[in-house]
């Protein structure tokens, strides 16, 4: 039968400390340190760790057995927090804006009944508190440090504004976006203004690249598979009467197929560097496709999907568009991730909002999909 768990006193507590103290991406040392008292407050002993934060730790159970891993990200954005909240962040330009609280503590939730009922499992479950989601490093930095090494599958959440609570969703389908960050340097001849012809300005360059490069979208992506191609930032020139002689810009790419991302890639450059060559200048383009799409193992996700309505409503899989570097972690060992429903009010503030608010009660459902993910992933290892 699935596991009910609820909304303690002590989760509340916890979840709304960790909401008022958050702190930027790879600099988490009091989120660090807290992490580890509550930890051992319940007997789990955080294990060594060669980063300088995040908190690693280790539930076993009642005899050997398989070896898997449960994460929860653990770091704010640098945004100035507008939710009136009484427990609003006290760190000023610094927000759990996307509710990495939530997940924390529904990570503890799930943890502090493990190590209470470890009669219930045979094997390890392995409790990963992930600095620096949000730069999408996170993930990787973990992976390098070997503290996944021997893990046979991940488990992993994101609170989801659009879901109302007591709802969740898991599937097989792609659930987030993988993720290109693209910089575009144009390096042409400067001339004044008035002598337009002595020179190769690239503003006129740049400007046809941005409006061309919407076309890869328009007629060279299939109508029924999302793919975004967005440039976010422009430069060029600082003088009234010079042409520059450089200019540039940057952006991102999401998309949920990775032959879409290749063939994006591939076009891109192509309408980069041609348009560069028909205007007389050179173009550099760094391409860096940092985060994969997100999309669980099929097996492990039917088998954890059976037993959410013993405890949450089962939701269909609305894809998002933003990244998430849990994705990372499926070169070690195959992934089951869920949707746990944070909001759902009509016009809820969405992540990464000032006013974006995530609500105390998804926390139970949250250590509910930990922990009955726990004992179903196990089993299906066995």
């Amino acid at each position: 039968m699935a596991i009910t768990l609820e909304l303690t006193d002590e989760l509340r507590t916890i979840r709304r400390h960790l909401h008022a103290h958050p702190e930027r991406s790879f600099e988490e040392r009091e989120t660090t340190a807290y992490l580890e008292r509550v930890l051992r407050a319940h007997g789990i002993e955080p294990l060594p760790n060669p980063m300088a934060t995040g908190v690693v730790a280790q539930v076993d159970g009642n005899s050997a057995g398989p070896l898997i891993g449960m994460r929860a990200d653990i770091d704010g954005l640098p945004i100035q927090e507008d939710t009136g909240l009484d427990f609003a962040s006290r760190n000023d330009g610094v927000m759990h804006g996307c509710g990495h609280d939530l997940h924390m503590a529904s990570l503890l939730g799930a943890a502090f009944w493990l190590a209470g009922h470890r009669d219930r499992f045979a094997g390890s479950v392995r409790l990963v508190f992930q600095p620096a989601e949000e730069l999408g490093r996170g993930a990787r930095a973990v992976i390098d440090a070997g503290l996944v090494d021997g893990v046979e599958a991940m488990v992993g959440t994101h609170n989801n504004p659009n879901y109302a609570p007591g709802t969740l969703a898991v599937g097989a389908e792609p659930m987030m976006a993988g993720c290109v960050r693209f910089s575009v340097t144009l390096d042409a001849q400067g001339t004044h203004a008035g002598y337009p012809d002595k020179g190769t300005g690239p503003l006129e360059a740049m400007a046809s690249m941005i409006l061309s490069l919407q076309t890869i979208v328009s007629r060279n992506a299939s109508p029924f598979r999302p793919l975004v191609i967005s440039v976010t930032e422009v430069h060029g020139g600082d003088v009234w009467n010079v042409v520059p002689a450089h200019a540039g810009f940057q952006g991102t790419v999401r998309y949920f197929h990775r032959e879409d991302g290749d063939m994006a890639a591939h076009r891109f450059r192509q309408v980069v560097q041609e348009t560069a060559h028909a205007y007389g200048i050179e173009a550099h383009v760094d391409w860096d496709d940092f985060e994969p799409p997100l999309a669980s193992d099929p097996r492990l996700a039917a088998a954890v999907a059976g037993d959410v309505p013993g405890y949450a409503r089962l939701e269909p899989i609305r894809p998002s568009m933003a990244g998430e570097d849990f994705a990372e972690y499926a070169e070690v060992a195959p992934l089951v991730f869920a949707f746990v429903g944070s909001n759902g009010q009509p016009g809820c503030a969405d992540w990464h909002s000032p006013r974006f608010v995530g609500l105390d009660v998804s926390v139970a459902t949250g250590a509910a999909f930990y922990a009955n993910s726990a004992l179903r992933v196990l089993e299906c290892l066995r």
